[in-house]
């Protein structure tokens, strides 16, 4: 394993090419800017009498050219060059009159100035070819003649010649694009191939990616892959050409008669062609053609087609040539003898034809290598260049030819999806590479931490990096947040959603109406095909974005997922979704908008569908491990920075982590070291832990709500299925140690010893390495959820699942503590234990829950009347600073007081002081510590008789007690406290 430290984003961040980035490389050099020069009649007759401008847009736009190069029309040479002063040009094309050496002359002139710059000439009719045909040799300035009979897709054959001549070499390496090679030498008879042969390549392109193009960009990209035409006078220009391009060559179209030594050869067509066959690795069709009839027996010899140049249907038989011996048309499987026998009209037509078509078959076009030729003609871009080096000789038998080729056909399209959103496709679902999409509208905060997580895991190595463990995301699907859109409007609920005050009563109206057709029908295809748990998430636009946290807001249902009745699997799923739809109006949620001045109407609701990380134990499910890792640790210890940052992990579901229930620590960085003493490992040690209950398929979620399905088992149940074995040593009491040996009686301490202290598999590695890649990827400090399963994956080795992802929003100021400047009987607190940054004005009021009432038995009424305290402050519009035992936020109600932040969305300063027989390590809970630092709220710990901090209850005492209940006090003083956080030292004080 390489040394991790070393390793920067950017050396190992490499973007995987799919056939879309490559369609992006294509055609760098296009033709946008046309200088036309022709005389004052020419260009009358041809830009106006003859619509000019509309014809060559109609010509672009009829074949699907999203952008079509602008002519500027000029008369004479001196308009030329002054214009070309002033604007730069790809192109200029010169129409030549009645004097003919006045173009050439012209042409010399600008070719001076500017000798980037292709020039064309444009014979006005077939009268001047003559002399044009005989010394086009020596017009050094120009690049090409052509003839003007009328016909405006000429100038587009002119335009696509010259992209195709700037463009072939570059495109041909990026996306081994196809080459059809055009050899003549007639003006007059190039001037009709050129534009019959790119009318019919892009309309049969065209015809392609409208059929199997993702979207209208796909299509637009893809039309960019289309075969290039060369085009050639003479015998030396061709076989250079062929020579260079050999292996990318689509097609040979030869006249018979050209130039071959300086001489004109009536052989050189057929000796061309005859070189074609010996040095290309495959065959390729070979075109003839000639005015001469005669030539046909000729082409005949050489396993050549041929075409008559006279023939009243030439157009037609260039099309046909095109369409059917090209690959643009259906690919006919044929059989030894080359007679038909199945017809595929598509890329998914031809795979599943080609498990069952006959042996001899495949023999039959693997001679011939018609199965790469076929799929370079459709943009298959990466399948054909896997088929290309290949022939038949090279497997033993077709038998083991179909099989090689059925496995690039799935590694390719595999991995084209890898780290992408793609649509909707039942066969595709389950997949850990890719995103599929049930619903359009945006993915949410949750959703696009997902996909942001799978897009760039799947453009990192992590195999070369980090052998041992795979790195993946559980099969997702996302539903848009457009069907929430949909579901409010079909069912006639936004008055009423928006008006009401009763969740319970708007959870009934949500579970009893009706998701959109499209959505129902995609969630019956989902449960059809994915028979694994699932966990169904909120996932609003707000939620875990980068400027509001909103984190552990809304709901998320786990679904055992396996009743054998579809329809109970599908309705399970329906109703979840429906649920986490209403999540938005809980009146925590509700709450929570009020504390973040949102408007609850803004929020739109996406799903995330994830299959569930673990495996069934004796009718229940649950995840070897899970946790929660953050880049930043707002407590370090020993000799670790807050930028080390911290992990915590634990046996069992995810929500044991995120609800701040005891569970491991540490330090990824630094994962031996447990700054913890024994006793405190033993006392703090995870002894329950959640699981999904698997007997129970029809759990009734609307009446029991998130926890439906849902088992806190003993940690002992846990060792009986045998998932304890890596994660936990036994306290040896004749040593007072703790050792890895299970076998041995003794209290079970979870500390991951074998994974983190011994290395058994590269845990602490990976979450330290991912933690800094993820915060250099999104530019700030993140939090991550992860699960591991430790069965063999791929490859024989563990998988270290990512679920969640989001930003941890710090807001740092300047800010200077001077303790000594402020005396000591005036301060009400002091801490050097926690986060917050700056000056806190405004506040006069301390909500607290005093010791000498504490009673740990009754947590749960303590939050209850807490959350009074907060929606009376909230009522009047005033913040408090809120201080009690234990840690605050916390699932496990024996160590904490478990409120939720919508209870507390009030403090300002949240003071966790600890107790002699109460533990006191700062709140664990993801959700409730995400949505404290992202609101840069206060947070610090005071443990029982430290002597660096503490609460003064003298201070505390001189504030008035307006309000009391059981167990908590609400004490107010005459004027505002002054509250001071450093975040650099990590240091508070409160005084008078």
């Amino acid at each position: 394993m390489e040394d991790l430290d070393k390793i920067t984003l950017s050396s190992i961040y490499k973007h995987k090419k799919n056939d879309r980035d490559i369609f992006e490389e294509l055609m760098p050099t296009k033709v946008k800017e046309v200088l036309l020069v022709a005389t004052l009649y020419d260009s009358y007759s041809i830009v106006r009498e003859g619509q000019f401008t509309d014809k060559i847009f109609g010509e672009f736009l009829q074949l699907n050219l999203y952008t079509y190069p602008r002519f500027t029309s000029v008369n004479s040479e001196e308009q030329a060059h002054e214009m070309i002063k002033q604007r730069d040009f790809d192109l200029v094309i010169i129409m030549v009159g009645v004097d003919k050496n006045i173009p050439v002359q012209m042409a010399d002139s600008i070719h001076a100035v500017r000798q980037n710059v292709p020039i064309l000439l444009l014979v006005n009719n077939n009268g001047d070819l003559r002399y044009f045909q005989e010394t086009a040799e020596n017009f050094d300035s120009i690049d090409r003649v052509f003839v003007w009979n009328g016909n405006s897709n000429v100038f587009l054959a002119m335009v696509k010649y010259i992209e195709d001549k700037k463009n072939i070499e570059a495109d041909t390496r990026n996306g081994n694009v196809r080459v059809v090679l055009l050899v003549e030498d007639s003006i007059q008879y190039y001037s009709r191939y050129l534009p019959m042969l790119y009318t019919n390549i892009m309309t049969q392109t065209q015809n392609l990616v409208q059929d199997e193009a993702a979207d209208e960009l796909h299509m637009i990209l893809k039309m960019r892959a289309r075969p290039k035409v060369i085009l050639v006078s003479n015998y030396e220009e061709a076989i250079q050409m062929m020579n260079k391009y050999r292996d990318y060559l689509l097609t040979v179209i030869s006249d018979v008669k050209f130039s071959r030594n300086g001489q004109d050869d009536e052989n050189s067509g057929i000796e061309l062609l005859k070189y074609a066959k010996q040095i290309l690795r495959f065959p390729i069709p070979l075109l003839l053609q000639s005015h001469d009839i005669r030539n046909a027996a000729r082409a005949l010899e050489i396993g050549a087609e041929f075409i008559n140049k006279n023939s009243e249907s030439l157009s037609m038989d260039i099309h046909n040539f095109i369409y059917k011996r090209l690959g643009f048309g259906s690919f006919v499987f044929k059989d030894e003898d080359g007679k038909p026998i199945m017809v595929a009209q598509n890329l998914q037509e031809f795979q599943e034809m080609f498990k069952v078509i006959p042996t001899e078959a495949l023999a039959y076009h693997g001679k011939r290598n018609s199965f790469s030729t076929w799929l370079m003609a459709r943009g298959e871009i990466n399948i054909a260049e896997h088929l290309l080096p290949y022939q038949l000789e090279d497997f033993a038998d077709s038998e083991e030819l179909r099989n090689f080729c059925l496995d690039v056909f799935e590694r390719v399209r595999i991995k084209k999806l890898r780290g992408l959103i793609i649509n909707f496709d039942q066969q595709l679902l389950g997949n850990e590479r890719y995103i599929v999409r049930m619903g359009k509208g945006s993915l949410g905060g949750k959703g696009r931490g997902v996909a942001f997580m799978c897009n760039f895991i799947e453009n990192i190595d992590f195999k070369k990096i980090i052998p041992k463990i795979n790195i993946r995301i559980p099969a997702t699907a996302i539903i848009g947040t457009i069907e929430f859109e949909k579901f409010i409007e079909i069912n006639n609920l936004y008055e009423e959603v928006y008006s009401s005050n009763d969740y319970e009563r708007l959870k009934q109206v949500f579970v009893e109406s009706h998701l959109s057709d499209s959505l129902q029908n995609k969630l019956r295809k989902f449960a059809e095909k994915m028979r694994r748990p699932l966990a169904v998430r909120s996932s609003g636009l707000f939620e875990d974005s980068l400027l509001q946290p909103f984190s552990g807001v809304y709901a998320t249902y786990l679904l055992p997922n396996n009743d054998p009745d579809v329809n109970v699997r599908y309705k399970q799923l329906e109703t979840a979704v429906k649920l986490v739809y209403a999540s938005i109006f809980t009146d925590s949620a509700v709450s929570y908008f009020d504390a973040v001045n949102y408007k609850i109407e803004e929020e739109r609701m996406g799903i995330v569908i994830q299959e569930l990380v673990g495996h069934q134990h004796d009718g229940r499910f649950y995840p070897t491990i899970s946790g929660v890792a953050q880049s930043y640790n707002f407590y370090p210890v020993s000799y670790m920075e807050p930028e080390d940052g911290f992990a915590v992990a634990a046996v069992g579901l995810g929500m044991y982590v995120v609800g701040g229930e005891n569970a491991y620590r540490f330090c990824p960085k630094y994962p031996q070291i447990n700054p913890s003493s024994l006793k405190d490992q033993i006392r703090d040690s995870q002894r329950q832990f959640y699981a999904l209950d698997m007997t129970n398929s029809q759990t009734d979620l609307v009446k029991v709500g998130e926890d439906a399905g849902i088992l806190k088992l003993s940690i002992r149940e846990a060792e009986k299925d045998g998932m304890l074995d890596h994660c936990a040593s036994v306290y040896d009491s004749e040593n007072d140690d703790l050792i890895s040996d299970l076998s041995v009686r003794g209290t079970r301490v979870v500390n991951f010893a074998n994974l983190l202290k011994y290395g058994m598999i590269p845990m602490a590695e990976t979450i330290n390495f991912l933690l800094r890649l993820f915060r250099e990827a999104m530019g700030s400090p993140v939090e991550m959820e992860y699960a591991i399963d430790l069965e063999n994956g791929e490859d024989g080795s563990p998988t270290f699942y990512l679920l969640q992802i989001k930003p941890l929003i710090r807001h740092e100021e300047e800010l200077d503590i001077e303790l000594d400047e402020i005396e000591r009987e005036n301060a009400l607190l002091y801490a050097k234990r926690g986060m917050g940054n700056g000056r806190v004005d405004g506040i006069r009021d301390v909500i607290v829950v005093p010791g000498d009432t504490f009673d740990k038995l009754k947590t749960k009424e303590i939050a209850e009347e807490v959350s009074r305290f907060n929606r009376k402050m909230d009522f009047l519009n005033k913040d408090y600073i809120l201080v009690g035992p234990g840690r605050w936020g916390t699932r496990d109600s024996f160590t904490g007081i478990p409120v939720t932040w919508a209870q507390i969305s009030r403090a300002r300063i949240i003071v966790e002081v600890g107790l002699p027989d109460f533990p006191l390590d700062g709140s664990l809970g993801s959700h409730f510590f995400h949505n404290v630092t992202s609101m840069n709220v206060g947070y610090f710990s005071i443990p029982s008789k430290s002597r660096e901090a503490w609460l003064n209850e003298e201070v505390l005492s001189r504030g008035k007690v307006v309000d009391e209940t059981n167990h908590v006090k609400q004490i107010e003083f005459d004027e505002n406290l002054t509250i001071l956080m450093d975040g650099r030292k990590r240091e508070a004080l409160i005084h008078l």
